[in-house]
């Protein structure tokens, strides 16, 4: 029995209700695309509801109640999946501002130590919020909030002048209802792995954790009411942990600007993943990989950690920055950071093989001159 379909004679004449309805069951750029097609699709793309599903969708920590309030108060879902889906992109990093890298000052006096104290003082680490998801294979394994900086209580207090560092495991585990142990396995799409000994010869657990780990990790300044996502959110690089192998290292993370804080100009945000191997395949068991690492920590460009007063004030200028939601753009910007920072750290061995080679010369000068007026 044919079946008649009403001729649609305008898009006026459909009903708002089945926009919503086919604007809710879109992603991000999807809707971002359909909401700069038409006016009706414009007009209901403004609803904050449909924002929430996707944020909620790609940021599984954003269903929390506490965290759907602190969204509503720095303006709204839609404002967050504008400031936090593109990632940070820095191309500020040229061979010519490295040839001419500044030096530290011999003595820095307290001023230009630490900088501008008013600005500072408006900074306070508790307007700090943490928003981490990790996702493999486009399965959610862990989500984590941490609200503020651990230990930064006081301006006096060690955590301004110690290198910055942030173990989420270690400490958003204390407020976090689900603080089990994260684990990956084979149910999980892991490969089965028979030995480490195999491993290491096809590296093909390697290989699929590369491939198939992702990271967000979104900062938010309740103060200045700012977000940004500081992972690149595929790994940048890896290694495997000497003796044993078992665990494997990734890294994320994005170039921050530093400008008028540090000589450098821009330093690395470092997010470091850390996996170990707890069961290999055998009888009734299988290959299992436990989360034993989450961490965030800034680098300048001669590799020296950044102190927690320095960092406060990037991670804040990092929320204002230009972002891209080119990828290919933002690992570009990454590789160049570490393309120039490999030729500066080349340069200072040289340097320093040239200042050996001459100590070594002057020591067998002097040595020759001694015995030769004895003899």
């Amino acid at each position: 029995m044919a079946m008649a379909v009403a001729p649609v004679e305008s898009m006026e004449s459909l009903s708002s209700d089945l926009f919503y309805d086919i604007l809710r069951r879109l992603d991000g750029p999807t809707l971002a695309s359909a909401a700069c097609s038409c006016a009706a699709f414009c007009s209901i793309s403004k609803e904050e509801k449909l924002w929430e599903n996707v944020c909620s969708s790609m940021w599984p920590s954003t269903n929390r109640e506490d965290v759907k309030s602190l969204i509503s108060s720095i303006g709204g879902f839609r404002k967050f999946y504008a400031d936090c889906f593109p990632l940070i992109v820095n191309k500020e990093v040229t061979e010519h501002q490295w040839n001419n890298y500044p030096e530290y000052p011999e003595e820095w006096t307290e001023a230009e130590y630490y900088g501008d104290m008013d600005e500072f003082e408006s900074i306070s680490p508790s307007d700090f919020v943490s928003i981490v998801d990790v996702r493999y294979k486009d399965k959610t394994i862990c989500s984590k909030v941490l609200w503020g900086i651990p230990n930064a209580n006081g301006f006096d207090g060690w955590f301004y002048n110690c290198p910055f560092r942030i173990d989420l495991l270690t400490y958003a585990a204390r407020d976090d209802e689900n603080d089990g142990e994260v684990t990956l396995s084979v149910s999980d799409g892991l490969p089965p792995i028979a030995s480490m000994e195999r491993e290491r010869k096809d590296g093909k657990l390697w290989q699929e954790l590369r491939d198939g780990l992702r990271l967000s990790w979104i900062v938010v300044n309740r103060k200045i009411k700012q977000a940004a996502n500081l992972a690149s959110w595929s790994p940048l690089g890896g290694q495997r942990h000497w003796p044993t192998e078992k665990d494997f290292v990734l890294r994320f993370g994005s170039v921050l600007p530093a400008k008028d804080i540090l000589p450098c100009q821009v330093v690395e945000c470092i997010l470091s993943m850390k996996f170990r191997v707890i069961h290999t395949e055998g009888e009734d068991v299988q290959t299992t990989l436990k989360l034993t690492e989450l961490s965030m920590q800034l680098e300048d460009m001669e590799g020296s950690h950044v102190n927690g007063r320095n960092s406060l004030l990037i991670l804040k200028e990092a929320l204002s920055c230009r972002r891209s939601k080119n990828y290919s753009e933002v690992l570009e910007s990454c590789h160049l950071y570490s393309k120039v920072q490999s030729e500066l750290k080349e340069e200072k061995m040289r340097i320093e093989s040239r200042l050996d080679r001459i100590f070594i010369l002057g020591g067998i000068s002097v040595f020759v001159m001694f015995w030769y007026i004895i003899l």
